[in-house]
């Protein structure tokens, strides 16, 4: 009887280690980490979530091969007082019992060691800030940002700098609805918005009178998929460029996330290659969740 018993609670713990949602947050201890960090610590105050702060320990120009052991040991010490630091802070400043923190140090670099993060610990979400400890201008998405977005098979939830929470009633979803989307593909966009009953707002940009057989197809496959949700069509005329225009839809109905699909030919894809971003410098105010093909 008491074998089962605790084979009973084992398979029960372990259910309700499956339904935790596994954060990782990507840091290089600079303002804009924590503050990104903060942001999922509010998002998501009332779900059970483990979160992971991740340092990817790089030397620019400098191969580890290349330093000593002792000064490689410094700074793998160093990395790891550190992180054990913000994880405390976490625990400190959030005191939540649905949340508990992991701390991963790696000596790879940021790509590798998110992808490794993500198989090892069944990574959900990725949740990071725009902009690195150098404290440089840089356009909404930063070197690091592009190349997490490229490579990451999981969503990516972008923080812009000193961004202060609001909970998102309010989510932007722009398609062109050339492409089909899936159930899964869009279930991130589902999850978010069941976290506080969001209204999912649905932009066109308006470059044709009317939309073609695949594009109606497509809308009303979406229409299907967010039958169960409080979403709404909008259709804007083709006025400016798409990053003017999603700007002024974002300021217009007071959004709170931005969320799309990574896809071939996306716009997306577009302003993370870098010669297009300096063109175009898409720099949004508000969170920006980027969901991989």
């Amino acid at each position: 009887m008491f074998r089962d018993e605790l084979q009973l609670k084992i398979r029960k713990q372990e259910k309700q280690l499956q339904m935790k949602r596994k954060i990782l947050l990507p840091t290089d201890f600079s303002d804009n980490a924590w503050s990104a960090a903060v942001y999922a610590l509010k998002l998501y105050t009332d779900e059970e979530c483990s979160f992971y702060f991740l340092h990817a320990l790089i030397i620019v120009g400098a191969p580890f091969e290349d330093l000593s052991n002792k000064l490689l040991k410094t700074m793998e010490e160093d990395a790891m007082n550190e992180l054990l630091d913000l994880k405390a802070l976490a625990e400190r400043g959030n005191a939540n019992a649905n949340h508990d923190f992991h701390i991963i140090l790696s000596t790879k670099d940021l790509n590798t060691a998110i992808k490794d993060a993500i198989k090892k610990h069944d990574i959900n979400l990725i949740i990071m800030g725009t902009k690195g400890a150098t404290g440089a201008k840089e356009f909404f998405f930063g070197s690091n940002t592009v190349r997490v977005i490229n490579k990451a098979n999981c969503p990516v939830l972008l923080i812009p700098e000193d961004y202060d929470f609001i909970e998102p009633k309010q989510i932007a979803f722009p398609t062109d609805y050339n492409r089909f989307y899936d159930i899964k593909e869009i279930e991130p966009l589902v999850q978010l918005t069941n976290l506080y009953d969001s209204k999912i707002r649905i932009v066109h940009i308006n470059e044709k009178e009317e939309l073609n057989d695949v594009q109606d197809y497509n809308l009303m496959e979406l229409q299907s998929h967010l039958n169960d949700y409080d979403y709404s069509l909008h259709w804007m005329p083709n006025y400016a460029k798409k990053v003017v225009e999603i700007n002024d839809f974002i300021e217009e109905l007071d959004i709170d996330i931005l969320v799309m699909v990574n896809y071939k030919h996306s716009f997306i894809e577009k302003i993370v290659k870098e010669p297009v971003i300096k063109k175009i410098g898409f720099q949004s105010k508000i969170p920006f969740l980027v969901i991989p093909e």
